[in-house]
C-alpha cells in the first residue's frame, strides 16, 4: 500500500514541486510556513525548549522572532530539497558554491582522500551537489528511514546531482573497500544530533549543555589518517548558499583522543551562535542533557 501511495501520489508532487520557478516555490513555502507555525504548531514545544536551553539570546521577543525565522527557513529547506531533483547542474552551481575549494583540490593533487564535517545549518540538503567542486569521488554518509518507501524516494532525490549515499551502518567497511581499490574520494558526514548512550560515550559541553555526541568521524579519520574538514555552510539569501572549508586536520592521527570532535562541535557552535535561525530546532538535541556522568 505505501509503495502505491509513494509511486502514485507522492513521487508525481515532488516531480511537480521540482518544476516550480523558485518565486512560486517560495509562495508556498511561505503557506506552509504559516499552516506548521500557527495551525499545527509542528514541534513548537521541541523548538522553544531548544532555544531556550542553548540560550542564543537573552531576549524573550528575541527567542520567538529566531523561532519565527526557523520556521520560515526549515520550510524553505524542505521544498528546496523537492527543488534539487528538477534543478539544472548551472542553476545549482550559481546557488551553491565552495570557498576554500583549493584545500580539497590540493589533498586531490597529492592522492588524498578527505572527510568533509558538515552540520545541520542552512539549506545542508543542497550538499549533495558537491561533485560539482571536487574532483574526488563525492559520498555522503547518512541514516536511512525507517519506511523503506520513502528511503528509497529521499535516496533518489539526493543522488540526482551525482554524489552517492552510504548508511551509517556500512560506512567503515565501504571505506576500507575505497582505500582497498586505491579510489580517490571525500566522505560527507554530520555529526552535530544526539548520540546513544553507552559505556564509552563521549560527553561534550554544547551550546552550554553537556550532551552525548559523535565520535565516529574522527575515529574513521585517524584509523585511515585520513585529512578531516569543516565545511561550514553560510546562508547568502533565499536559495542561494556557499560552503566555506576550512582544514580541521590534515594528520589526524597527531591529535589526542576526542580532539578533533571538540574541534568540530566548537564550530557548529559557533555557525549556530551567529544564525541561530538556520540551524535545525526541531531535533530534540538535549534530550539527555540530564543523564551526563558527574565528574
Amino acid at each position: 500500500m505505501m509503495k502505491f501511495v509513494t509511486h502514485i501520489i507522492i513521487y508525481p508532487f515532488i516531480l511537480l514541486i521540482s518544476c516550480l520557478p523558485f518565486r512560486i516555490l517560495y509562495f508556498f513555502s511561505d503557506i506552509t510556513f504559516y499552516f506548521l507555525y500557527y495551525i499545527v504548531r509542528y514541534r513548537r514545544k521541541v523548538v522553544r525548549f531548544n532555544l531556550e536551553t542553548s540560550k542564543v539570546s537573552k531576549s524573550k521577543k528575541d527567542l520567538i522572532r529566531i523561532e519565527k525565522e526557523f520556521y520560515r527557513h526549515i520550510t524553505d529547506v524542505f521544498f528546496e530539497m523537492f527543488k534539487f531533483y528538477g534543478i539544472s547542474k548551472k542553476e545549482i552551481k550559481k546557488r551553491f558554491y565552495l570557498e576554500n575549494s583549493h584545500l580539497i583540490e590540493n589533498l586531490a593533487k597529492n592522492n588524498k582522500n578527505a572527510i568533509l564535517m558538515a552540520s545541520h545549518h542552512g539549506g545542508y540538503e543542497w550538499f549533495m551537489s558537491i561533485n560539482y567542486h571536487v574532483p574526488h569521488l563525492p559520498f555522503a554518509i547518512y541514516t536511512p528511514l525507517s519506511n523503506k518507501h520513502l528511503d528509497t524516494l529521499v535516496k533518489k532525490i539526493r543522488l540526482k546531482h551525482g554524489s552517492r549515499l552510504i548508511s551509517r551502518y556500512e560506512a567503515t567497511n565501504y571505506i576500507t573497500t575505497q582505500i582497498q581499490e586505491k579510489k580517490l574520494f571525500v566522505f560527507g558526514m554530520v555529526a552535530d544530533q544526539s548520540a546513544q548512550i553507552r559505556s564509552f560515550t563521549y560527553w561534550k559541553r554544547f551550546l552550554g549543555v553537556k550532551v552525548p555526541v559523535f565520535t565516529g568521524s574522527e575515529r574513521i579519520a585517524k584509523e585511515h589518517n585520513i585529512p578531516i574538514l569543516f565545511v561550514k555552510m553560510v546562508k547568502i539569501k533565499r536559495g542561494h548558499y556557499k560552503v566555506v572549508v576550512e582544514m580541521l586536520s590534515e594528520f589526524p592521527r597527531k591529535h589526542k583522543d576526542f580532539e578533533i570532535t571538540d574541534m568540530y562541535i566548537d564550530r557548529v557552535e559557533k555557525q549556530i551562535r551567529e544564525n541561530p535561525e538556520y540551524y535545525f530546532w526541531t531535533h530534540n538535541r538535549f534530550k539527555h542533557m540530564n543523564k551526563a556522568p558527574k565528574e
